[in-house]
């Protein structure tokens, strides 16, 4: 259920400057900061999927599906943070893909696209199952009309394109799987659910009778390794990329990462926040809340986190405004996950990103001096 507790960062200290609390509190409600049912509604969203996926299993334990694996919630809503209202908040869940018995899952650099992120391809190889322990008929070794008999289709006969993991078709299998099996799950009493259109994920809308609605993506990944880097059905940029194409993901490892500083961080830390309040500045400024979100990462591995306090919440706001001017100036704003020897030892990445040259989130700006120039004017406008 959706509770109305508090949210625990209203809480000031008694010792405050007057003339700063007067100022956090007027920038607090300017820019409706306080999102107290973010937690609540989370824990919601998680259950409601867990159950789903309790489901799943049941009904696909034996075909040959892809494994869906427990949710992760990733995104600035399960951060912490999240720049919209209340109402405009979207929960994203990633639901990472495991291969069913007798296929195995090889990931390929996608060397025909030019999106700006990495891409790559899911290819999927059938496996011999002729071990005495699995009654099972094997792709490599019972023939087509055998297992047509049996009315056994492998992963490459249903959400593949060609030897391919296709988007776009898991995303159908799952939406008519929401669909049918929503009368089974437990907030079914609570809830109307209403699957919303998406090609590359699952969006659902779920209404109470009260008329509060929760706005839910399930986006599908595949993991790198046993990294916390996931390749990702949801592309960030406004172009689709074709349906066979994952692109690179950071967002489990930034959810990791915020997790983190939670742990370490002072009681009613000002992190979240800082971000939140500079999401709102930033807003219809064409700055991208990715960069903002970098910043802010950056900033919690370079001032310790006991300067994170509440009282000092305007300082912060400041620190975090010049740091991205300054790195406007310069054209350059290094990418958190690329050559950062400031990680938490508890982030998995990828053996190449250690000693890999960080990525330049403003390289289209070094690359575009009229962009760079306008871009400069903007913020000094904010």
């Amino acid at each position: 259920e959706m509770d109305d507790s508090r949210d625990s960062e209203s809480e000031e200290s008694e010792e405050e400057n007057p003339v700063e609390m007067n100022m956090n509190w007027i920038f607090s409600r300017r820019f409706q900061l306080s999102v107290p049912k973010l937690a609540s509604r989370r824990r919601v969203v998680q259950e409601l999927l867990s159950d789903l996926l309790h489901v799943s299993h049941r009904l696909f334990s034996g075909s040959f599906f892809p494994v869906l694996e427990p949710v992760i919630g990733v995104g600035s809503a399960c951060e912490g943070w999240s720049p919209h209202k209340e109402e405009d908040v979207v929960y994203c869940m990633f639901v990472p893909l495991k291969p069913p018995p007798g296929h195995a899952f090889h990931l390929e650099p996608d060397t025909t696209g030019d999106m700006p992120q990495t891409s790559m391809r899911v290819r999927v190889e059938r496996m011999c199952t002729c071990t005495g322990k699995q009654n099972m008929l094997c792709f490599l070794h019972h023939s087509e009309a055998e297992l047509k008999r049996n009315r056994v289709a492998s992963l490459l006969h249903t959400l593949c394109t060609g030897p391919y993991l296709d988007v776009e078709k898991i995303a159908l299998w799952f939406q008519t799987f929401v669909i049918s099996a929503w009368s089974v799950v437990p907030q079914s009493h609570h809830y109307d659910v209403q699957v919303l259109p998406s090609s590359r994920s699952c969006k659902m809308k779920l209404t109470k009778a009260s008329g509060t609605s929760l706005l839910v993506e399930t986006i599908f990944s595949v993991q790198q390794g046993d990294s916390d880097i996931f390749l990702s059905s949801q592309p960030t940029e406004a172009r689709l990329p074709p349906s066979t194409v994952w692109l690179e993901s950071y967002a489990v490892a930034e959810a990791k990462f915020f997790r983190h500083v939670a742990r370490q961080a002072p009681p009613h830390s000002c992190h979240l926040k800082c971000l939140r309040l500079c999401a709102r500045l930033l807003e219809g400024s064409g700055f991208s809340l990715y960069a903002l979100k970098t910043t802010v990462m950056h900033l919690l591995t370079l001032i310790p986190l006991s300067e994170w306090q509440h009282g000092y919440l305007l300082l912060r706001v400041d620190d975090t405004m010049r740091y991205l001017r300054c790195c406007l100036e310069e054209k350059r704003l290094k990418h958190f996950f690329f050559g950062n020897e400031d990680m938490p030892e508890e982030i998995s990445l990828p053996p190449a990103f250690q000693g890999a040259q960080p990525l330049n989130l403003f390289q289209h700006l070094a690359q575009d001096p009229a962009a760079q120039t306008e871009a400069m004017q903007k913020f000094d406008e904010l």
